[in-house]
């Protein structure tokens, strides 16, 4: 499986950087796009950096509702089969109406669930802001990715765990604080709006992967 950032709060070298996050995971020929970014400019401008052709994403998941996650959408869009999108059941009406014109499918999240063989949903999470991360079934052991962690990573890591034993998390993590309950990880990629992630890299420097657009790692 691999995973390519393809939008982040920073970047490597011939690739731009914006507040917002994107990642496209790979398995065999199916291809899924978690989250869009904030523009759909910069999204493109990414995945033609990556390589990455829009026509080959079958699936986009979004995490939450923040412009900095679903703002790139339409940029993803193409004529043919389609995309479907994987949304939280809470996303406003109208962001799901406007989704549904363009989308080949909508299908709107609630429970924890299979996506496809090896992708898997947490199911809506939180009490204010809701949220869903991705489980990745991965030949090192289960990933957990998520948007921007609002209900909080420890949370999301307990709820994950149904899929099976974690192996490592990556994306935003938000204000997270409890740094210890990471210890059992073995990959630790803090991305987009992770408040802390000088303290992560320091008290895990074996593990902790430095995230960026144009960053790829294979699992």
């Amino acid at each position: 499986m691999k995973l390519s950032i393809v939008y982040d709060n920073e970047a490597k070298e011939g690739f731009k950087s914006d507040w917002g996050f994107s990642c496209l995971i790979e398995s065999g020929d199916r291809k899924l796009l978690f989250d869009t970014g904030a523009s759909g400019d910069i999204l493109t401008y990414n995945m033609q950096q990556l390589g990455i052709q829009k026509e080959d994403i079958e699936i986009v998941a979004l995490s939450h509702e923040h412009g900095d996650h679903t703002g790139g959408l339409d940029a993803v869009f193409h004529p043919g089969p389609g995309v479907a999108v994987y949304l939280p059941r809470s996303f406003s009406r109208r962001l799901k109406k406007n989704v549904a014109k363009k989308a080949a499918r909508v299908v709107e999240v609630s429970d924890p669930n299979e996506i496809i063989p090896g992708f898997y949903t947490t199911g809506e999470l939180g009490l204010g802001i809701k949220e869903q991360s991705l489980v990745l079934d991965t030949e090192e052991g289960m990933v957990v990715l998520t948007g921007c962690a609002h209900p909080g990573l420890e949370i999301i890591l307990e709820a994950a765990t149904v899929f099976g034993e974690l192996y490592g998390v990556i994306g935003g993590f938000h204000g997270f604080d409890k740094l210890e309950s990471l210890q059992g990880l073995e990959l630790i990629m803090p991305c987009h709006c992770t408040v802390r992630k000088k303290e992560i890299l320091s008290m895990y420097p074996e593990k902790t992967v430095r995230c960026g657009a144009g960053v790829v790692i294979e699992l």
